[in-house]
């Protein structure tokens, strides 16, 4: 079977859902009964087809990006191309772009994966609705991460019939060399401290703002590991708030798991139904570490279940953050129940091989 991915990015870029996209792709590539190949954009430049680690990568020129959508003719002249060489199309949302080559599609072979709404661009929303609401009613099925997306989404309730709930997965193999730098990290910024550990791109929607200020009085260490435009705001918030020693920020790291390994506790406090379900979890579950999360009804808080694998508090509220870190941080044996409870989640739900699995079954059967 021959399956077309079409997304906005591909690795080297990394975010949630270029990562979902190229765990498809890698992974069904190396079953002898698929071939996926992927459609995506540059950020900026021209054309560019290339093979990267055994997928091929269509690259369309682009001139940069508006209403964080890239400007791109080109992607459509691609899509024309190569659309017919495919058993099935794979479209994964929120990316407009996307949505335009719905019409072209036979329905049999239109998969969308659904990740998100549109939630930040609201002009870009208001103007692509039309088509993607048009290529949901058309698609034969859609992928959703979650149940409560399901329930949540006004684009996807008319279309619950046929929607598949497919929960990303994260393949965890940790060597002794990732526990011996866990004890190096756990040295250098939690020596003697409780640490908790936040990880993701620096912008507003994903609540550092509320967490560093959550921090206040609190006896432990807070590390955030990112890079992004609200770097400046968090680290002078942080001097203003003189938490200089319980707060660090510091640049995206290579590898992860070494930190994921070395924390007591994951911090995840994002604001926003943008964060329709926060792969970085599956790095804390599998690590064993209890979750701070927040309730955006989304697959947030159906990857980290309250009371079970961690704590789960409203959106942007300092109060309720600051109770739930200080309520584990004094806890222990809390932290090792819902570490332990979390670790066995994983495990039976949400490793790469039952992802994979999952998907294969669905394919087949379309």
């Amino acid at each position: 079977m021959k399956i077309l991915q079409i997304n906005k990015l591909y690795y080297p870029v990394i975010g949630g859902i270029e990562t979902i996209v190229q765990n498809i792709a890698e992974k069904l590539n190396q079953k002898s009964e698929f071939t996926v190949d992927v459609l995506v954009c540059q950020n900026k430049g021209k054309r560019q087809i290339e093979t990267v680690r055994g997928v091929k990568v269509y690259r369309a020129a682009s001139w940069g990006k508006k209403l964080g959508m890239p400007l791109s003719l080109d992607f459509f002249q691609l899509f024309k191309d190569i659309k017919n060489n495919y058993d099935q199309i794979i479209l994964h949302y929120p990316f407009p772009l996307a949505a335009l080559t719905s019409p072209f599609i036979p329905k049999k072979k239109l998969i969308i994966y659904y990740h998100s709404d549109i939630v930040r661009q609201k002009l870009g929303a208001l103007i692509f609705s039309p088509f993607i609401k048009y290529s949901l009613k058309k698609a034969h099925t859609i992928l959703v991460g979650s149940h409560n997306l399901i329930n949540s989404s006004p684009n996807l309730k008319t279309h619950s019939d046929k929607c598949q709930v497919l929960p990303f997965g994260y393949q965890a193999d940790y060597t002794p060399n990732d526990y011996q730098k866990a004890e190096e990290v756990k040295r250098q910024y939690g020596k003697n401290k409780v640490l908790l550990l936040a990880v993701g791109r620096l912008v507003y929607y994903k609540g550092f703002a509320y967490a560093i200020k959550a921090m206040s009085g609190v006896k432990a260490q807070l590390l955030i590991i990112g890079d992004g435009p609200e770097k400046g705001r968090l680290e002078k918030l942080i001097t203003d708030l003189n938490l200089q020693k319980n707060v660090s920020i510091i640049s995206c790291q290579p590898d992860l798991k070494p930190f994921f390994l070395a924390a007591d506790i994951f911090l995840f406090p994002s604001t926003e139904r943008s964060e329709a379900f926060g792969l970085v979890q599956l790095e804390a579950l599998a690590a064993g570490k209890p979750i701070i999360n927040t309730y955006l009804q989304t697959g947030v808080e159906e990857v980290s279940l309250n009371e079970v694998t961690g704590l789960t508090v409203k959106p942007r509220n300092i109060a309720a953050l600051n109770k739930a870190i200080n309520t584990l941080v004094n806890s222990p044996k809390l932290r090792k129940k819902f570490g332990q409870a979390g670790q066995e989640r994983y495990h039976r739900l949400y490793t790469t091989e039952i992802f994979i699995d999952n998907l294969k079954t669905i394919l087949n059967n379309i």
